[in-house]
């Protein structure tokens, strides 16, 4: 078995998700390394999950913005990881930008497929193989192998690391109480409305569940305050249903997600956190494909209708009705939600 350094750097993606389905390449390479020291470049608002997850040391903040060349700031960024000493780099996005930091820094050896022309930036080249590596946790997890080389399966899966400590005190600072019964719904998708079921649909859900005893939190980015605030409106008055979109770190809505009895997603960056966190989930697909980017959990079920149309992989149904998640009724992922969280 081929010998790396005991320091290596991960380039990490630039979303939540995706950073989660990296998880298992770290594992890996823990393994084939015992005392390996794995840091990782990411940008500020993934940094929690790696923060989370006992494969990685150190994260280095990436202030880099989507698009951003910045070709001066880079080269200051590679001094300063250059001193670190890392004998690998292992860049998981495939764009050009994302492996000159690596190539600055002087890093030997530069792993990651060939992506964008980046012949020299990378130098242990992997051809990607979409029929042998359906699944992006898996193309992941294919960079710490020979390029060419099979991949060992099953995948561990990503888990993430939340402590009863960090629950308590994350209630703490939000001044929420644990509820007897916690569904938490995460109604957002930074990719746009054609992964978000209605807000209708939600609504009616939450009902459905207060009925049963439980109070339901919903959780999201800023940018998904308005559908929380739409999903409220739509309920009655006094339903124990609180919208924290906007209201929390993402660390903090780890903690949330901790504690849930259930959770109910649209494929997003918060469904893969729940799924780490091993909690009951209902996971809801539209637009995209389960096939691509599931969430690894035994304890997830996948609800999609699997229309002639989809998965589309548009940002606004190009068709105009959104039938793959306006059809998906809310009985439906009701009863998975109560048989997921094993409710009478």
């Amino acid at each position: 078995m081929r010998q790396e350094g005991r320091r290596a750097l991960v380039v990490a993606p630039a979303w939540i998700g995706d950073t989660i389905l990296a998880q298992p390449l770290f594992r890996r390479l823990h393994e084939r390394t015992p005392g390996l020291q794995l840091d990782a470049l990411a940008p500020r608002w993934v940094a929690p999950v790696l923060e989370r997850m006992p494969e990685i040391g150190l994260v280095i903040d990436s202030p880099f913005g989507h698009g951003q060349l910045a070709l001066r700031a880079r080269h200051r960024l590679a001094r300063e990881i250059a001193a670190r000493g890392y004998r690998q780099a292992y860049v998981l996005p495939n764009s050009l930008k994302s492996a000159l930091v690596p190539f600055f820094a002087g890093i030997p050896e530069r792993i990651g497929f060939t992506g964008e022309s980046r012949y020299g930036l990378i130098n242990r080249r992997h051809t990607l193989d979409k029929a042998a590596l359906p699944q992006m946790a898996e193309r992941f997890a294919q960079l710490a192998e020979a390029p060419g080389a099979p991949l060992p399966r099953p995948l561990a899966a990503p888990r993430l690391a939340s402590t009863p400590e960090q629950q308590a005190a994350t209630r703490a600072a939000l001044g929420l109480a644990q509820p007897a019964r916690l569904a938490v719904f995460c109604p957002g998708a930074e990719y746009g409305p054609a992964k978000r079921w209605p807000t209708r649909h939600f609504a009616t859900l939450a009902e459905e569940l207060a009925v049963l005893g439980y109070t339901v939190w919903l959780l999201g980015s800023p940018k998904d305050r308005p559908v929380g605030e739409e999903i409220v409106e739509r309920c009655a008055p006094g339903m124990p249903l609180r919208n924290l979109c906007g209201d929390t770190t993402l660390a903090q809505a780890i903690d949330l997600i901790a504690a849930a009895d259930v959770v109910v997603c649209n494929d997003s960056g918060l469904m893969h956190v729940g799924a780490a966190l091993e909690r009951p989930l209902v996971a809801v697909y539209g637009s995209s494909s389960p096939g691509f980017t599931p969430p690894l959990s035994a304890r997830a079920q996948v609800l999609s209708l699997a229309l002639a149309c989809s998965p589309c992989f548009k940002r606004e149904c190009p068709l105009g009705h959104l039938d793959c998640l306006n059809r998906l009724e809310p009985q439906r992922v009701l009863a998975a939600c109560l048989a997921a969280a094993g409710t009478p």
